[in-house]
Protein backbone atom coordinates (compact mmCIF):
# COMPACT_ATOMS: atom_id res chain seq x y z
CA UNK A 1 0.00 0.00 0.00
CA UNK A 2 1.49 3.23 -1.41
CA UNK A 3 0.89 6.42 0.78
CA UNK A 4 1.00 8.33 -2.50
CA UNK A 5 -2.40 6.47 -3.23
CA UNK A 6 -4.37 5.86 0.00
CA UNK A 7 -7.95 7.45 0.56
CA UNK A 8 -7.37 8.74 4.71
CA UNK A 9 -4.58 10.84 4.41
CA UNK A 10 -3.10 12.43 7.94
CA UNK A 11 -4.76 15.90 8.81
CA UNK A 12 -2.84 18.53 11.40
CA UNK A 13 -6.24 19.72 12.65
CA UNK A 14 -8.18 19.17 15.57
CA UNK A 15 -12.15 18.84 15.34
CA UNK A 16 -13.34 20.66 17.83
CA UNK A 17 -16.53 18.48 18.28
CA UNK A 18 -14.16 15.60 18.81
CA UNK A 19 -13.37 15.91 22.79
CA UNK A 20 -12.21 12.30 22.72
CA UNK A 21 -8.09 11.59 22.18
CA UNK A 22 -9.55 8.28 20.37
CA UNK A 23 -11.90 10.42 18.20
CA UNK A 24 -9.12 12.96 17.48
CA UNK A 25 -6.19 10.41 16.64
CA UNK A 26 -8.35 7.82 14.60
CA UNK A 27 -9.46 10.99 12.39
CA UNK A 28 -5.78 12.57 12.24
CA UNK A 29 -4.10 9.43 11.22
CA UNK A 30 -7.05 8.86 8.49
CA UNK A 31 -8.70 5.76 10.23
CA UNK A 32 -11.99 7.01 10.28
CA UNK A 33 -14.32 9.88 8.19
CA UNK A 34 -17.38 11.46 10.39
CA UNK A 35 -20.08 11.71 8.58
CA UNK A 36 -22.09 12.89 10.89
CA UNK A 37 -22.25 12.65 14.56
CA UNK A 38 -22.57 9.00 16.05
CA UNK A 39 -21.84 7.94 12.37
CA UNK A 40 -18.07 7.17 10.69
CA UNK A 41 -16.92 5.76 7.71
CA UNK A 42 -13.58 3.46 8.23
CA UNK A 43 -11.04 4.32 6.32
CA UNK A 44 -9.03 1.42 4.57
CA UNK A 45 -6.28 1.92 7.62
CA UNK A 46 -9.40 1.71 10.41
CA UNK A 47 -10.53 -1.00 8.34
CA UNK A 48 -7.53 -3.04 8.66
CA UNK A 49 -7.32 -2.73 12.21
CA UNK A 50 -11.40 -3.29 12.58
CA UNK A 51 -10.54 -6.55 10.49
CA UNK A 52 -7.53 -7.95 12.54
CA UNK A 53 -9.74 -7.17 15.83
CA UNK A 54 -12.43 -8.63 14.51
CA UNK A 55 -10.47 -11.90 13.19
CA UNK A 56 -8.80 -12.43 17.05
CA UNK A 57 -12.39 -12.39 18.00
CA UNK A 58 -13.34 -14.46 15.57
CA UNK A 59 -10.96 -17.01 16.38
CA UNK A 60 -11.56 -17.22 19.93
CA UNK A 61 -15.58 -17.70 19.81
CA UNK A 62 -14.82 -20.45 16.98
CA UNK A 63 -12.98 -21.85 19.86
CA UNK A 64 -15.86 -22.05 22.34
CA UNK A 65 -17.96 -23.78 19.65
CA UNK A 66 -19.90 -21.29 18.11
CA UNK A 67 -21.18 -21.32 14.75
CA UNK A 68 -21.21 -17.66 12.53
CA UNK A 69 -23.64 -16.49 10.69
CA UNK A 70 -25.04 -12.99 9.41
CA UNK A 71 -28.30 -11.94 10.13
CA UNK A 72 -30.43 -8.75 8.77
CA UNK A 73 -30.25 -5.29 10.00
CA UNK A 74 -33.90 -4.46 8.62
CA UNK A 75 -35.89 -6.15 11.49
CA UNK A 76 -39.98 -7.24 11.20
CA UNK A 77 -41.16 -6.03 13.81
CA UNK A 78 -43.31 -8.93 14.74
CA UNK A 79 -40.78 -10.72 17.52
CA UNK A 80 -39.73 -7.61 18.75
CA UNK A 81 -44.01 -6.71 19.66
CA UNK A 82 -43.95 -10.64 21.19
CA UNK A 83 -40.91 -9.27 23.57
CA UNK A 84 -42.35 -6.19 24.48
CA UNK A 85 -39.05 -4.59 23.02
CA UNK A 86 -40.56 -3.33 20.31
CA UNK A 87 -42.48 -0.29 22.00
CA UNK A 88 -40.52 2.81 22.39
CA UNK A 89 -41.40 3.29 25.85
CA UNK A 90 -38.97 -0.45 26.43
CA UNK A 91 -36.58 0.51 24.07
CA UNK A 92 -36.10 4.10 22.93
CA UNK A 93 -33.07 4.03 21.07
CA UNK A 94 -34.60 2.50 17.84
CA UNK A 95 -34.28 3.66 13.96
CA UNK A 96 -37.88 3.22 12.58
CA UNK A 97 -39.20 3.87 9.02
CA UNK A 98 -42.02 2.86 6.56
CA UNK A 99 -41.95 0.91 3.96
CA UNK A 100 -43.72 1.58 0.60
CA UNK A 101 -46.10 -0.56 1.55
CA UNK A 102 -46.56 1.22 4.73
CA UNK A 103 -45.35 -1.45 6.59
CA UNK A 104 -43.11 -0.46 9.38
CA UNK A 105 -39.81 -1.78 10.09
CA UNK A 106 -36.80 -1.14 12.15
CA UNK A 107 -32.84 -1.10 12.19
CA UNK A 108 -31.63 -3.87 14.63
CA UNK A 109 -30.03 -2.33 17.87
CA UNK A 110 -29.31 -6.37 18.89
CA UNK A 111 -30.96 -9.95 17.79
CA UNK A 112 -32.20 -12.08 20.45
CA UNK A 113 -35.88 -11.74 19.22
CA UNK A 114 -34.70 -12.63 15.41
CA UNK A 115 -32.54 -15.34 16.45
CA UNK A 116 -34.98 -16.88 18.50
CA UNK A 117 -37.47 -16.95 15.96
CA UNK A 118 -35.43 -18.63 13.50
CA UNK A 119 -34.46 -21.19 16.16
CA UNK A 120 -37.52 -21.79 16.90
CA UNK A 121 -38.30 -23.22 13.30
CA UNK A 122 -34.39 -25.30 13.65
CA UNK A 123 -34.74 -26.83 17.32
CA UNK A 124 -37.49 -29.52 18.72
CA UNK A 125 -35.23 -32.01 20.77
CA UNK A 126 -32.87 -31.96 23.83
CA UNK A 127 -30.76 -33.70 21.00
CA UNK A 128 -30.82 -30.07 19.02
CA UNK A 129 -29.48 -28.32 21.92
CA UNK A 130 -27.02 -26.91 23.20
CA UNK A 131 -26.45 -24.21 20.13
CA UNK A 132 -24.23 -21.33 20.12
CA UNK A 133 -24.62 -18.51 17.63
CA UNK A 134 -22.71 -15.63 16.95
CA UNK A 135 -21.98 -12.53 14.04
CA UNK A 136 -20.68 -9.18 13.36
CA UNK A 137 -23.05 -7.25 12.26
CA UNK A 138 -23.56 -3.53 12.22
CA UNK A 139 -26.50 -2.22 14.88
CA UNK A 140 -28.16 0.85 15.23
CA UNK A 141 -28.98 3.00 18.33
CA UNK A 142 -30.57 6.53 18.26
CA UNK A 143 -28.34 7.97 20.68
CA UNK A 144 -29.57 11.37 21.86
CA UNK A 145 -26.21 12.31 22.45
CA UNK A 146 -23.42 10.44 20.64
CA UNK A 147 -19.64 11.43 22.13
CA UNK A 148 -16.34 10.48 21.90
CA UNK A 149 -16.68 9.27 18.61
CA UNK A 150 -16.75 5.60 18.17
CA UNK A 151 -17.15 5.24 21.72
CA UNK A 152 -20.90 5.90 21.82
CA UNK A 153 -21.78 5.76 18.12
CA UNK A 154 -25.66 5.49 16.28
CA UNK A 155 -24.35 3.02 13.56
CA UNK A 156 -21.13 0.42 14.65
CA UNK A 157 -20.29 -2.99 14.44
CA UNK A 158 -20.66 -5.74 17.16
CA UNK A 159 -19.63 -9.82 17.75
CA UNK A 160 -23.20 -10.42 19.11
CA UNK A 161 -22.93 -14.23 20.47
CA UNK A 162 -25.99 -16.34 21.65
CA UNK A 163 -25.98 -19.29 23.51
CA UNK A 164 -29.08 -22.03 23.65
CA UNK A 165 -29.25 -24.41 26.37
CA UNK A 166 -31.66 -27.19 27.78
CA UNK A 167 -31.07 -25.92 31.44
CA UNK A 168 -29.26 -23.81 34.04
CA UNK A 169 -26.64 -26.00 35.03
CA UNK A 170 -25.19 -26.19 31.08
CA UNK A 171 -25.92 -23.12 30.35
CA UNK A 172 -23.51 -21.61 33.23
CA UNK A 173 -20.72 -24.01 32.46
CA UNK A 174 -20.79 -21.88 28.98
CA UNK A 175 -21.20 -18.90 30.58
CA UNK A 176 -18.07 -19.19 32.14
CA UNK A 177 -16.14 -20.91 29.16
CA UNK A 178 -17.60 -17.43 26.93
CA UNK A 179 -15.95 -15.06 30.30
CA UNK A 180 -12.35 -17.54 29.84
CA UNK A 181 -12.87 -16.21 25.85
CA UNK A 182 -12.94 -12.84 26.54
CA UNK A 183 -10.73 -12.90 28.82
CA UNK A 184 -8.05 -14.21 26.28
CA UNK A 185 -9.62 -12.06 24.10
CA UNK A 186 -8.23 -9.08 25.45
CA UNK A 187 -4.76 -10.30 25.96
CA UNK A 188 -4.44 -10.81 22.07
CA UNK A 189 -5.81 -7.37 21.99
CA UNK A 190 -3.25 -5.87 24.11
CA UNK A 191 -5.28 -4.56 26.61
CA UNK A 192 -5.69 -7.39 28.63
CA UNK A 193 -3.64 -6.15 31.77
CA UNK A 194 -5.93 -3.42 31.73
CA UNK A 195 -9.34 -4.91 31.80
CA UNK A 196 -11.28 -6.13 34.61
CA UNK A 197 -14.57 -8.54 34.94
CA UNK A 198 -16.95 -6.53 36.63
CA UNK A 199 -19.92 -7.31 38.57
CA UNK A 200 -23.18 -5.01 37.20
CA UNK A 201 -26.54 -5.08 37.55
CA UNK A 202 -28.12 -8.40 35.88
CA UNK A 203 -31.31 -6.25 35.28
CA UNK A 204 -34.90 -8.31 34.92
CA UNK A 205 -32.92 -11.78 34.32
CA UNK A 206 -30.29 -12.49 37.18
CA UNK A 207 -28.89 -10.73 39.58
CA UNK A 208 -25.59 -9.94 38.04
CA UNK A 209 -24.52 -9.63 34.86
CA UNK A 210 -20.82 -9.63 34.12
CA UNK A 211 -19.07 -6.22 32.13
CA UNK A 212 -15.26 -6.18 31.00
CA UNK A 213 -13.96 -2.43 31.78
CA UNK A 214 -10.56 -1.08 30.82
CA UNK A 215 -9.19 1.08 33.21
CA UNK A 216 -8.88 4.74 31.35
CA UNK A 217 -9.27 8.80 32.47
CA UNK A 218 -11.90 8.99 29.62
CA UNK A 219 -13.85 6.24 30.50
CA UNK A 220 -17.58 7.33 30.99
CA UNK A 221 -18.11 4.54 33.61
CA UNK A 222 -17.32 4.50 37.32
CA UNK A 223 -16.32 1.15 38.70
CA UNK A 224 -14.02 -0.30 41.97
CA UNK A 225 -11.44 -2.54 41.55
CA UNK A 226 -9.32 -5.17 43.62
CA UNK A 227 -6.65 -5.20 41.06
CA UNK A 228 -4.54 -8.19 43.34
CA UNK A 229 -8.23 -10.33 43.16
CA UNK A 230 -8.32 -8.79 39.07
CA UNK A 231 -12.16 -8.26 39.63
CA UNK A 232 -14.21 -4.59 39.84
CA UNK A 233 -17.59 -4.03 40.90
CA UNK A 234 -19.81 -0.86 38.69
CA UNK A 235 -20.85 1.67 40.93
CA UNK A 236 -24.09 1.27 40.11
CA UNK A 237 -24.09 -2.05 42.48
CA UNK A 238 -21.39 -1.20 44.86
CA UNK A 239 -22.62 -1.86 47.98
CA UNK A 240 -21.75 -3.48 51.58
CA UNK A 241 -24.30 -6.27 50.94
CA UNK A 242 -22.45 -6.76 46.95
CA UNK A 243 -18.97 -7.07 48.80
CA UNK A 244 -19.82 -9.15 51.14
CA UNK A 245 -21.15 -11.66 48.77
CA UNK A 246 -18.36 -11.59 46.65
CA UNK A 247 -15.56 -11.46 49.40
CA UNK A 248 -14.30 -7.96 48.38
CA UNK A 249 -12.74 -5.96 51.03
CA UNK A 250 -13.99 -1.81 50.51
CA UNK A 251 -10.78 -0.70 51.82
CA UNK A 252 -8.77 -2.69 48.91
CA UNK A 253 -11.25 -1.31 46.04
CA UNK A 254 -9.55 1.91 43.88
CA UNK A 255 -12.40 3.78 42.26
CA UNK A 256 -11.35 4.03 38.74
CA UNK A 257 -12.93 5.33 35.66
CA UNK A 258 -13.27 2.54 32.65
CA UNK A 259 -14.86 2.00 29.12
CA UNK A 260 -16.92 -0.82 28.54
CA UNK A 261 -15.93 -3.16 25.99
CA UNK A 262 -17.96 -6.16 26.73
CA UNK A 263 -20.61 -7.87 28.56
CA UNK A 264 -22.04 -11.54 29.26
CA UNK A 265 -25.90 -11.11 30.47
CA UNK A 266 -27.59 -14.29 31.76
CA UNK A 267 -31.09 -14.26 29.37
CA UNK A 268 -32.86 -17.21 31.14
CA UNK A 269 -36.20 -17.86 29.20
CA UNK A 270 -37.81 -14.80 28.53
CA UNK A 271 -37.41 -14.71 24.89
CA UNK A 272 -37.91 -18.36 24.56
CA UNK A 273 -40.90 -18.25 26.26
CA UNK A 274 -42.07 -14.95 24.50
CA UNK A 275 -41.42 -16.11 20.74
CA UNK A 276 -42.18 -20.11 21.27
CA UNK A 277 -38.20 -21.67 21.53
CA UNK A 278 -39.37 -24.93 23.29
CA UNK A 279 -37.57 -28.30 23.46
CA UNK A 280 -39.14 -32.00 23.47
CA UNK A 281 -36.88 -33.23 27.07
CA UNK A 282 -36.00 -36.65 27.61
CA UNK A 283 -39.27 -37.69 29.30
CA UNK A 284 -40.94 -36.03 26.23
CA UNK A 285 -42.23 -32.47 28.46
CA UNK A 286 -41.81 -29.47 26.75
CA UNK A 287 -39.72 -26.75 27.89
CA UNK A 288 -37.97 -23.58 27.09
CA UNK A 289 -34.64 -22.75 25.96
CA UNK A 290 -32.28 -21.47 28.51
CA UNK A 291 -30.63 -18.05 26.91
CA UNK A 292 -27.32 -16.24 26.95
CA UNK A 293 -26.12 -13.07 25.50
CA UNK A 294 -22.22 -12.02 24.63
CA UNK A 295 -21.25 -8.36 23.46
CA UNK A 296 -18.24 -6.82 21.75
CA UNK A 297 -18.53 -3.72 20.31
CA UNK A 298 -15.68 -3.95 17.61
CA UNK A 299 -15.37 -0.23 16.91
CA UNK A 300 -15.63 0.81 20.72
CA UNK A 301 -12.62 -2.12 21.09
CA UNK A 302 -10.68 0.03 18.48
CA UNK A 303 -11.18 2.88 19.98
CA UNK A 304 -9.93 1.85 23.63
CA UNK A 305 -6.75 0.95 22.61
CA UNK A 306 -6.16 4.06 21.08
CA UNK A 307 -7.47 5.71 24.76
CA UNK A 308 -4.91 3.85 26.41
CA UNK A 309 -2.36 3.29 23.94
CA UNK A 310 -0.86 6.24 22.78
CA UNK A 311 1.25 9.33 23.51
CA UNK A 312 1.61 13.41 22.61
CA UNK A 313 2.81 12.43 19.26
CA UNK A 314 0.00 9.64 17.93
CA UNK A 315 -1.13 6.05 18.24
CA UNK A 316 0.60 2.97 19.32
CA UNK A 317 -0.86 0.09 18.23
CA UNK A 318 -0.26 -3.24 19.87
CA UNK A 319 1.77 -5.38 17.43
CA UNK A 320 -1.71 -8.04 16.59
CA UNK A 321 -3.65 -5.13 15.64
CA UNK A 322 -1.41 -2.23 13.83
CA UNK A 323 -3.09 -1.85 10.18
CA UNK A 324 0.45 -3.07 8.60
CA UNK A 325 3.15 -4.55 10.15
CA UNK A 326 5.99 -2.42 8.86
CA UNK A 327 5.97 1.52 7.81
CA UNK A 328 8.63 1.89 5.17
CA UNK A 329 9.40 5.79 5.04
CA UNK A 330 11.84 6.62 1.74
CA UNK A 331 14.18 9.75 2.00
CA UNK A 332 15.81 11.10 -0.44
CA UNK A 333 13.86 9.68 -3.19
CA UNK A 334 14.81 12.50 -5.30
CA UNK A 335 17.70 10.56 -5.80
CA UNK A 336 17.88 7.69 -8.22
CA UNK A 337 19.45 5.26 -6.50
CA UNK A 338 18.26 5.75 -3.02
CA UNK A 339 14.88 5.56 -4.90
CA UNK A 340 15.52 2.24 -6.35
CA UNK A 341 16.83 0.74 -3.22
CA UNK A 342 13.40 2.03 -1.58
CA UNK A 343 11.17 0.45 -4.62
CA UNK A 344 13.30 -2.82 -3.96
CA UNK A 345 12.35 -2.85 -0.15
CA UNK A 346 9.38 -1.98 -1.11
CA UNK A 347 8.92 -5.22 -3.31
CA UNK A 348 11.02 -7.62 -0.86
CA UNK A 349 8.64 -6.77 2.15
CA UNK A 350 5.69 -7.31 -0.25
CA UNK A 351 6.87 -10.87 -1.33
CA UNK A 352 7.54 -12.07 1.79
CA UNK A 353 3.77 -11.21 2.41
CA UNK A 354 4.38 -8.57 5.19
CA UNK A 355 1.75 -5.93 5.46
CA UNK A 356 4.02 -2.89 4.63
CA UNK A 357 2.55 1.11 4.23
CA UNK A 358 5.18 2.76 1.99
CA UNK A 359 5.62 6.74 2.28
CA UNK A 360 6.77 7.73 -1.50
CA UNK A 361 5.84 10.92 -1.35
CA UNK A 362 9.09 12.99 -3.14
CA UNK A 363 7.78 16.46 -1.80
CA UNK A 364 6.85 15.66 1.60
CA UNK A 365 9.78 16.41 4.09
CA UNK A 366 11.57 14.14 6.52
CA UNK A 367 9.81 15.73 9.63
CA UNK A 368 6.35 15.66 8.08
CA UNK A 369 6.99 11.66 7.47
CA UNK A 370 8.45 10.73 10.41
CA UNK A 371 5.31 13.02 12.25
CA UNK A 372 3.00 11.06 10.13
CA UNK A 373 4.44 7.46 10.96
CA UNK A 374 3.97 8.16 14.75
CA UNK A 375 0.70 9.63 14.44
CA UNK A 376 -0.37 6.45 12.65
CA UNK A 377 1.22 4.34 15.12
CA UNK A 378 2.30 1.37 13.09
CA UNK A 379 4.50 -1.26 14.84
CA UNK A 380 7.49 -1.30 12.91
CA UNK A 381 9.01 1.69 10.98
CA UNK A 382 11.42 1.03 8.13
CA UNK A 383 13.65 3.75 6.64
CA UNK A 384 15.50 4.16 3.03
CA UNK A 385 17.70 7.15 2.40
CA UNK A 386 20.96 7.84 1.36
CA UNK A 387 22.90 7.28 4.71
CA UNK A 388 21.23 3.59 5.48
CA UNK A 389 22.87 2.27 2.31
CA UNK A 390 22.47 -1.44 1.62
CA UNK A 391 21.20 -1.45 5.57
CA UNK A 392 17.74 -0.57 6.63
CA UNK A 393 17.00 1.74 10.07
CA UNK A 394 14.73 0.16 11.71
CA UNK A 395 12.66 1.80 15.40
CA UNK A 396 9.54 -0.03 16.95
CA UNK A 397 6.83 2.69 17.74
CA UNK A 398 6.52 1.80 21.32
CA UNK A 399 10.49 2.17 21.72
CA UNK A 400 13.25 5.20 20.93
CA UNK A 401 15.87 2.73 20.43
CA UNK A 402 16.79 2.58 16.83
CA UNK A 403 19.02 0.28 14.99
CA UNK A 404 21.00 0.37 11.63
CA UNK A 405 20.61 -3.66 10.10
CA UNK A 406 20.19 -6.10 6.95
CA UNK A 407 16.62 -5.74 5.41
CA UNK A 408 17.11 -9.71 5.53
CA UNK A 409 17.79 -9.94 9.38
CA UNK A 410 14.69 -7.68 10.07
CA UNK A 411 12.30 -9.89 7.18
CA UNK A 412 13.73 -12.82 9.31
CA UNK A 413 12.87 -11.48 12.84
CA UNK A 414 9.19 -10.07 11.13
CA UNK A 415 8.66 -13.58 9.83
CA UNK A 416 9.37 -15.41 13.42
Amino acid sequence: MRYSQLIGKTKKDIQKDEVGISAQYLIRGGFIHKELAGVYTLLPLGLKVVNKITQIIREEINAIDAQELSMTAIQNPDPWKKSGRWDDNVVDIWFKTLLKNGSEVGLATTHEEPLTKLLSQQVNSYKDLPLYVYQFQTKFRNEPRPRSGLLRAREFIMKDLYSFNTNKESHEEYYERAKQAYIKIWERLGIGKHTYLTFASGGTFSKYSHEFQTLCENGEDTIYVDKKKKIAVNKEVFNDEVLKELNLNKKEMEEEKAIEVGNIFPLGTKYSQALGLMFTDETGGKKPVVMGSYGIGIGRVMATIVELIHDDKGIIWPENVSPCKVHLIGLNLDDEDVNKRAEEVYSRLKGKKIDVLFDDRKEATPGEKFADADLIGITYRAVVSSKTREDIEIKRRDQEKVSLVPLEDFIGNLLK
